[in-house]
């Protein structure tokens, strides 16, 4: 009976890991990215940045407790930080924009004039951004012992998964959903997001004020 309420929080984790990484929100651009370029280099690009967003997203899992605990930051205090910029990456896709917490005009304008570009800004900021890795790190947390963090790395497998799909066939999803479809797609992903970023925040204010409660 255990086994429902654990399975029920690994996917909510996941379905927050996807919201944020939002795909369909980043068609667009990666379309502008890719412009010109070869249907093989498009197919590398696709497979590379789901890799990078995966690894990423892996490393924050098993290092986020480590990397706050080396810098003295306590997990009611980041899910504080983490929702709030969550907050702040759910109010821009509301309005089916790219947030500047995780995308910024001057990365833009150095992404196209690079060759290779999977990695930086594909992968990370637009996809695995500070957002995503906050949430990751977070999770993680609640995810507990190292057994719940091999399944949550499971579903980060499989959103990675997800990634490659959508931008392997970014073109045909871009020609049959518009700019409409692409937007509403992208401002469904904002409302699950402002809303687990109002239950972050909620639990690490809870957390350091337990007065709060009563």
């Amino acid at each position: 009976m255990m086994l429902i309420p654990v399975w029920t929080e690994q996917i909510k984790y996941v379905v927050g890991i996807f919201a944020i990484l939002n795909p369909l929100g980043v068609i667009p651009i990666y379309l502008s990215l890719m412009a010109d370029r070869r249907p093989e280099e498009m197919r590398h690009t696709a497979f590379k940045t789901a890799v990078a967003v995966a690894v990423i997203l892996m490393l924050a899992v098993w290092a986020g407790d480590g990397l706050l605990s080396f810098f003295g930051i306590g997990i009611p205090a980041f899910r504080i930080a983490g929702g709030l910029l969550v907050l702040i990456i759910a109010i821009a896709m509301f309005s089916a924009i790219t947030s500047s917490a995780k995308h910024t005009d001057a990365e833009q304008a150095e992404a196209e004039a690079k060759n290779d570009i999977a990695v930086v800004p594909l992968a990370i900021p637009l996809l695995a951004g500070p957002g995503a890795i906050s949430l990751a790190i977070v999770d993680a947390h609640q995810a507990g012992n190292w057994s719940g963090k091999l399944v949550f790395c499971l579903g980060i497998a499989g959103v990675a998964a997800i990634v490659w799909v959508v931008l392997r066939l970014a073109e045909p999803i871009g020609e049959r959903l518009g700019t409409g479809g692409l937007n509403i797609g992208t401002r469904v992903m904002g409302l699950i997001l402002a809303a687990m970023a109002v239950q972050l925040m909620a639990d690490g204010m809870l957390e350091l004020f337990p007065g709060l409660s009563h």
